[in-house]
């Protein structure tokens, strides 16, 4: 069990410059931190948009390069997409779980299950051709080297989560979930704790990195804002060897696919 904090302060990281392919995010961070007046303090986590990432790490592919196989042609016309997108989606993916007219649900290569693999087209310059945005190849170890450059920086024990936007079954509307992070307890266990009464907890378990994540988004916002980062501070990081991956169920524990 890890001690629940009292007061949460999360700061948005405004005046990012478009990220390119190369680019230096630690450095990126730190300029922001500077123009907003702070600086890092140990225990600070840090949640990155994945877009971002994805971009500094070279992961966008423009769509005349890809060749669609039968298959993409055959999921295409049955969701009403692109082939060559749907082309993406299978190359990054392990599994269809879901194919109907405008949706197409994959489990990723990662584990994640979502929609489109998370490959997205907004946000990104597609003035030389249209384009489209994988996930990082390893989020979580994104993450840990992005940790490793700013601890190096400021000698200070830092958490980062790299932040993507999901839809939920059952629920309208997206929210952030870690896809990566570094330095932090992701899954707080209290099974085998008391409950007020005194009876044995047998399931409770919290996601902080999901929480951290969907409270970061609040201020990040996900269209025209322009705010890819923020500093949440009053949720200490830890030396935790977990990583989002870990928050991840394995598909027979899975009831609902």
């Amino acid at each position: 069990m890890v001690d629940t904090p009292q007061q949460l302060v999360i700061s948005p990281l405004k005046g990012i410059p478009l990220v390119r392919e190369g680019d230096d995010l630690a450095a990126l961070l730190e300029g922001a931190l500077a123009r907003a007046g702070l600086s890092l303090q140990a225990g600070d986590v840090l949640v990155v948009a994945q877009k971002i990432v994805s971009k500094s790490e070279g992961r966008v592919v423009r769509l005349r390069d890809v060749q669609p196989t039968a298959r993409a042609v055959e999921l295409a016309v049955r969701t009403d997409k692109d082939p060559r997108m749907v082309q993406l989606i299978l190359d990054e993916s392990i599994e269809v779980v879901r194919a109907v007219p405008g949706v197409l649900i994959v489990r990723h290569r990662l584990g994640i299950i979502g929609a489109n693999a998370g490959i997205d087209q907004s946000n990104i310059d597609h003035q030389g051709g249209e384009c489209a945005l994988l996930l990082p190849a390893d989020p979580d170890r994104s993450a840990a080297r992005l940790r490793d450059t700013l601890q190096q920086h400021t000698g200070k024990k830092l958490g980062i989560v790299i932040s993507d936007s999901m839809n939920r079954p059952w629920r309208l509307g997206t929210m952030g979930q870690a896809i990566g992070s570094a330095g932090i307890l992701v899954l707080d266990d209290r099974r085998g704790q008391q409950d007020l009464f005194g009876r044995e907890l047998q399931v409770t378990m919290t996601n902080r990195a999901d929480s951290i994540a969907a409270a970061a988004l609040l201020v990040m916002g996900e269209t025209t804002e322009r705010v890819p980062a923020a500093l949440v501070r009053g949720f200490p990081a830890e030396d935790s060897r977990q990583a989002a991956r870990d928050s991840i169920r394995p598909p027979v524990e899975d009831l609902f696919l």
